[in-house]
């Protein structure tokens, strides 16, 4: 039976070494699902890409999807996924407008629940700060916001890292209703 686990949290918080080290214990051989495009001209963006690249053991699978992450999920693959991460992920399709979006959504989550593998997935919380002053950056926040949740809503497990500590959302807290736009 595979599990859907989901590891939020804000930035810098350890999220993805904290998926990685669940990915290593589940045992099985790990494709890591890397949602961000590659920017040779962007020196820093390059950089965080290399640490990840040096944090992870040699044996695992890297696959560089921005896009097509419902297709990933829905194909059966031994092992297990790790997905880092969905607010790279969002980033990426913005341009579609709200009924494709929602349609995606849709697909991400029936793909999640229908999945053959095991399937982690690394998230940001971008909606603790401000409400941007930018409609991009709105749409982007709810987008990622509203993807979390309802991810959440259908995982098995649900941490969020927070200043280098986990905390298991599953164990301590309570789900709330459906959510209703």
């Amino acid at each position: 039976m595979s599990k859907v686990i989901l590891v939020t949290g804000p930035a810098k918080s350890g999220k993805s070494e904290w998926a990685e080290h669940l990915a290593t214990q589940t045992g099985k051989l790990v494709i890591y699902v890397a949602t961000a495009t590659v920017n040779k001209e962007d020196s820093e963006w390059l950089s965080r890409i290399e640490k990840h690249r040096q944090r992870r053991p040699k044996t695992w699978l890297t696959w560089e999807v921005p896009i097509q992450l419902v297709n990933t999920i829905t194909t059966p693959q031994e092992g297990c996924l790790l997905i880092d991460s969905l607010g790279t992920w969002v980033a990426n399709l913005l341009e579609q407008d709200q009924i494709n979006w929602e349609n995606t959504l849709q697909n991400l989550c029936s793909g999640l629940q229908d999945a053959e593998q095991d399937v982690i997935l690394v998230a940001e919380e971008v909606g603790w700060g401000i409400v941007p002053a930018y409609p991009t950056g709105r749409t982007f926040r709810d987008r990622l916001g509203n993807l979390v949740r309802r991810i959440a809503a259908i995982a098995d497990v649900v941490y969020l890292v927070a200043g280098g500590y986990v905390l298991n959302l599953t164990e301590l807290g309570s789900p709330l209703p459906p959510h209703q736009e």
